[in-house]
């Protein structure tokens, strides 16, 4: 038994005195007029087990007192308020149950019934089709990012590698920062923000888009690490955001709108089917 429920046991039978004649089989904890809290009702997530045996009561009298006090309003309120009121709670909670069963059922029509499959075709085809929409709001590079300790050997062979896109020299630099870099890093050559890249590295940049038009490969460096960067394409705010960079975007939204048909088309299908079979009339 833990010790969390040892203590709600303990609570729970230092007032078991108090239960109801009807259901002898719960532990009353407490009684708001003819409202009661079981033992079974308070969450044993109240005591966490770095609590020692005082905070661990003092925690559940809390939450009871909490519940005493919520549930002697609510009391009062339903003894004093008007029918007017009272009337506006219930259609407030009618609405509120309409809502909630025409949510589920709508959930698990969705899950039983609509094709979620969306193709890389069909994304390839709405992204063309809507080019202006997906305007990008920062700057995105493609990159070679090494980050190495001055104290390294042999660092002019990064110098003289990093800029290479010659198969065979690509993999010696590979080798080479994989021995003795602490990072290196072409970010699976998918597309990233620049910001993500400037956090990586020693450099003020006020301008961004002069920056990546003046810079393609350059060299930075503080007190205790070399820092290479080769940029192997950029694309700048305000222009067309790449496919590849925004294709999980894409799929949400021809999803969402497959949703939005497939719900409205649900609900017209309802209706007419109450209209032909005169399950609906209006007079």
């Amino acid at each position: 038994m833990t010790r969390t429920l040892a203590i709600l046991i303990f609570l729970a039978l230092a007032v078991s005195c108090n239960r109801v004649k009807n259901e002898p089989e719960r532990l009353a904890v407490a009684q708001a007029g003819d409202r009661v809290l079981y033992f079974d009702q308070i969450p044993a997530v109240l005591v966490t087990p770095d609590m020692n045996e005082t905070d661990s009561i003092s925690a559940v009298k809390s939450y009871i007192r909490r519940w005493a006090r919520k549930e002697l309003m609510s009391m009062r309120a339903e003894q004093n308020l008007t029918a007017e009121y009272k009337n506006e709670v219930n259609r407030q909670l009618a609405e509120m149950r309409n809502n909630l069963l025409i949510y589920q059922y709508q959930q698990q029509m969705i899950i039983q019934k609509m094709d979620t499959t969306v193709t890389d075709s069909e994304m390839e085809n709405y992204y063309i089709s809507n080019l202006n929409t997906f305007s990008l709001t920062t700057n995105l590079v493609k990159a070679l990012f090494i980050k190495i300790p001055l104290t390294t050997p042999d660092i002019e062979k990064v110098r003289k590698l990093y800029k290479s896109s010659v198969p065979e020299e690509m993999g010696e630099l590979e080798d080479y920062c994989n021995k003795f870099a602490l990072r290196y890093d072409d970010y699976n050559d998918a597309w990233i923000p620049f910001t993500q890249l400037l956090m990586e590295v020693p450099l003020e940049c006020e301008n961004q888009e002069q920056w990546l038009a003046r810079n393609s490969a350059v060299e930075l460096r503080d007190d205790k690490f070399a820092y290479f960067i080769v940029i192997r394409e950029y694309r700048l705010r305000n222009s067309v955001a790449p496919f590849e960079y925004i294709k999980g975007q894409v799929k949400t939204i021809i999803l969402n709108n497959r949703r939005n048909d497939f719900l409205q088309k649900l609900e017209d299908g309802i209706y007419n089917e109450a209209v032909s079979n005169s399950t609906l009339k209006v007079f």
